[in-house]
């Protein structure tokens, strides 16, 4: 079936497109318009609309122990708990799978990253995702607090034992990247440490932060994994140290690609009487000033939440701020967890700030190829925030108003009044689009050229931006038609976007001996195997070259 949508402005930075055109779709993909003339099948007016790729969120927590322990610790947030009405807090913060693929797809978005899968529990995550339709998925799998890279690094083994290792937990665990949160911190956690920087050791492995991060960002590199590692900075959100802690991680990058997650919790200093402010600008210059950092940012936006981390430490120490008061730490093999709710008030001079340093980040990055548009979902704010996230980001006169209600000492404590900048369309399509394909390598989305698979979002123009972002007037998915005017018309499933790693078989060996002497069990129980997924094909291997 060919179908062409007509009309529209289309905005495709990749193919320096912007501005009125058509897009043909035949079947699963975007094709040329037909040499000979011949008519399609069926034409779409999308004249006054907005024609993207569709959106890619690279940093989302939607499957995974964590995500379901924060569904039993708050079943009040859940529809399946009680009947609410739609307009209260709890309507917007908790979903079951199935409501994360549809909200999401009417949003206009068809590819989503979860970004922390322990290696333990990939079957787990890879179960739940497999429930969450219409949008395709993938993970990062988490590395840097485990007992067997530790050990590997601690013994001095060289650069093809630690690749084969990551290869071979990538691989089994159907990754599509590698991560670490708070490299050694979870581990030190253990020992009774509460406080971890980038150069402190690990008791009893004697291996620092740096060592670790070092050692994951060059395996990455050597094995061609296009999306670089991806790290949670030590001392997360504490006033001070945080900002510092992102900085000493961005000098260690050296030239080697690497990107750091959700860095507005990095921005804050410890001026004022409050002993607590904003790095943002120096956090952005740095970020400016190192062109191998991509970054993505964790916006904060007002309103109920709950934060879920591997960053067991962290947790640990956030739990008195917890609302309501009620809060799971866990440990395990790597890293453990904490699952705490939490209420962003805008009344709240802390929260004010932390939703201005996200936004001072987004406007003083200044190549839109290297910043991520993330809330953390759901830490800095549930993904249907992002709607209004597009609206500040876009719109000045929207910024102003929301700033003349925050606190006015937390506005003295930022620049976010003085910046004038607004996002392009064009920007916002290589910010949601473009870039995370590219980072993700994903050559077949992201943009709109002959040959790609048919993800295409539609959007009627409206002033208000967050009205226009806010649901899709068309989202095809794989060349069909899945959500007409903000709402889905055809559930469809889509596929878990992996790597096919390969690694030496002495490395299988030497791990089945390893969990066989640690646990008893073989190795094999932690791998992913596909029939136990349910759908008949549920991964989609990316291309790999090493």
């Amino acid at each position: 079936m060919l179908r062409v949508l007509k009309g529209g402005h289309v905005v495709d930075p990749v193919n320096g497109r912007d501005g009125v055109g058509d897009i043909h779709i035949e079947d699963e993909r975007i094709v040329a318009a037909p040499s000979d003339g011949r008519p399609a099948d069926e034409t779409i007016d999308c004249t006054g609309m907005v024609v993207m790729a569709g959106a890619i969120d690279i940093h989302s927590h939607i499957a995974g122990g964590h995500v379901n322990t924060a569904r039993l610790l708050l079943p009040e947030f859940h529809k399946a708990f009680q009947a609410r009405p739609d307009k209260t807090p709890l309507a917007k913060v908790g979903w079951t799978t199935e409501e994360t693929g549809l909200l999401y797809a009417e949003m206009g978005f068809t590819t989503v990253v979860e970004p922390a899968m322990a290696p333990s529990a990939a079957l787990h995550a890879h179960l739940e995702l497999a429930d969450i339709p219409i949008i395709d998925k993938a993970t990062l799998v988490i590395l840097g607090n485990d007992d067997f890279l530790l050990s590997m690094i601690r013994a001095g083994e060289g650069e093809q034992a630690i690749d084969d290792y990551v290869a071979h937990v990538v691989s089994t665990s159907r990754a599509l990247g590698v991560k670490t949160i708070n490299a050694g911190g979870s581990a030190a956690f253990k020992d009774n440490v509460r406080a971890f920087s980038f150069d402190d050791a690990v008791p009893d492995y004697g291996v620092t932060s740096r060592s670790i991060v070092k050692t994951l960002q060059g395996a990455v590199s050597r094995l061609g994994i296009a999306h670089p590692l991806h790290v949670h900075c030590n001392n997360l959100g504490i006033p001070g140290t945080s900002a510092q802690s992102a900085e000493i991680t961005i000098q260690a990058a050296e030239g080697v690609p690497m990107h750091l997650a959700h860095i507005q919790f990095y921005g804050y200093g410890s001026s004022g009487k409050r002993a607590f402010s904003s790095e943002g600008t120096r956090l952005a210059e740095i970020v400016n000033a190192t062109p191998e950092i991509t970054v993505d940012i964790g916006q904060v936006m007002f309103g109920q939440t709950v934060t879920v981390s591997s960053d067991a430490m962290r947790q640990f120490g956030g739990r008195g701020g917890a609302s309501p008061k009620k809060s799971v730490i866990q440990d395990a093999e790597g890293n453990g967890g904490g699952v705490l709710p939490i209420d962003y008030r805008q009344a709240n001079y802390f929260n004010a700030l932390q939703w201005a340093i996200g936004l001072e980040l987004f406007l003083l990055i200044e190549d839109p190829w290297r910043v991520f548009f993330t809330t953390d979902h759901p830490n800095g704010a549930p993904f249907t925030a992002y709607p209004e996230v597009f609206a500040l980001l876009m719109d000045r006169d929207v910024r102003r108003r929301w700033i003349e209600a925050l606190p006015k000492a937390a506005v003295s404590m930022t620049r976010l009044a003085e910046i004038d900048r607004e996002y392009t369309l064009a920007e916002i399509a290589i910010m949601t689009r473009a870039a995370p394909a590219k980072l993700l390598g994903l050559a077949d989305r992201g943009h709109l050229g002959t040959g790609t698979t048919a993800d295409v979002s539609v959007y009627r123009k409206a002033s208000d931006k967050a009205e226009m972002f806010g649901k899709a007037a068309y989202l095809f998915k794989d060349g069909h038609l899945v959500v007409k005017d903000g709402k889905v018309v055809e559930r469809r499933m889509g596929r878990t976007l992996t790597l096919d790693t390969k690694s030496d078989p002495t490395m299988t060996q030497r791990l089945d001996a390893y969990y066989d002497d640690a646990y008893g069990i073989p190795a094999r129980w932690f791998e992913v195997p596909g029939h136990a997924l349910g759908p008949a094909d549920p991964f989609k291997v990316v291309p790999w070259q090493r």
